[in-house]
């Protein structure tokens, strides 16, 4: 089967400080995802987790390798991929109406006025902010920016959704309401979803597969673990599952030790290897490695 994305041989480096030499934040990165995937990437900070979704997004360039959408090189910002940050990006002068609204005319031209309002108005209902379509920014809470966020990019049916830690500003408690929000709309949409998060738990509710990266300088995707749970998930329900707490030891034992702990015992071993090793935990017993 085709990969739906392709990541091949993708390295970055930065200018050190005082501009002595550069600094190699991540080199030879391969990934591959199929389409409708939702795949998250885990690894300590300064790693490169949102340098690669930045260039996924092209709105970077790496200085190795290259990476395929749905068999075209991304070469720059394209309305084929949604990015949705943590800082929410709302025009705060825009109503939440307008802010949709913006975006949907962007990707729609030839639509007329009454079928994007339509549109638009769909989106707001899906995200539970029917009701506020006419307050601006400044007037909603954290949790509330954020669903226009989402709604915003769900609304223009991108081939793929880049999340960049998309509920790190937000309290614990509206965090898991979004969280199963996204979930539902990520079911009736099925889009591609490349996610950054720190958070293990979250990972794991959402992901079919997450990427565990090593630490830069030349981080490298050492692991991919592919999350064998059965859809669907709830958080309330989710830590019940007899595989649940073998999955996330896992993942919190590589993040803990660097990454030190895969294949032959070291970081070296996964560089040695041209792509990541994938594991699959099925049954309470350890890991397997299947590739």
């Amino acid at each position: 089967m085709t990969a739906f994305l392709k990541v091949e041989g993708l390295g970055k480096q930065f200018e050190s400080p005082g501009g002595q030499g550069t600094w190699c934040v991540f080199r030879d990165l391969h990934l591959e995802m199929q389409k409708g995937e939702f795949v998250t990437v885990i690894g300590h900070s300064g790693c490169g987790k949102t340098t690669l979704l930045n260039i996924i997004a092209g709105l970077d360039e790496a200085n190795e390798g290259g990476v395929l959408l749905d068999n075209r090189e991304v070469a720059g910002p394209g309305l084929d991929r949604m990015v949705v940050f943590q800082s929410f990006a709302l025009m705060p002068w825009m109503t939440v109406f307008d802010n949709i609204r913006l975006a949907v005319r962007a990707a729609h031209r030839d639509w007329p006025k009454a079928k994007v309002a339509e549109h638009v108005q769909r989106f707001i209902e899906m995200v539970g902010l029917k009701g506020a379509e006419k307050k601006r920014p400044a007037q909603l809470s954290g949790g509330m920016r954020q669903r226009v966020g989402l709604a915003r990019a769900f609304a223009i049916e991108p081939k793929m959704l880049l999340l960049d830690e998309p509920f790190a500003q937000i309290d614990a408690l509206t965090r898991g309401v979004i969280q199963e929000e996204l979930v539902r709309m990520w079911t009736e949409m099925r889009n591609t979803v490349f996610m950054v998060t720190h958070d293990v738990d979250e990972a794991i509710l959402l992901s079919d597969k997450i990427m565990l990266m090593t630490n830069s300088p030349e981080a490298r995707i050492a692991e991919i673990v592919e999350v064998t749970i059965p859809r669907p998930r709830a958080r309330t329900t989710i830590i019940e599952h007899p595989i649940y707490y073998k999955i996330r030891n896992h993942i919190i034992r590589f993040l803990v030790e660097g990454g030190a702990h895969t294949e032959a015992g070291s970081v070296a071993a996964a560089a040695g290897r041209r792509h990541p090793r994938v594991v699959r935990i099925e049954t309470p017993e350890e890991p397997v490695a299947a590739g």
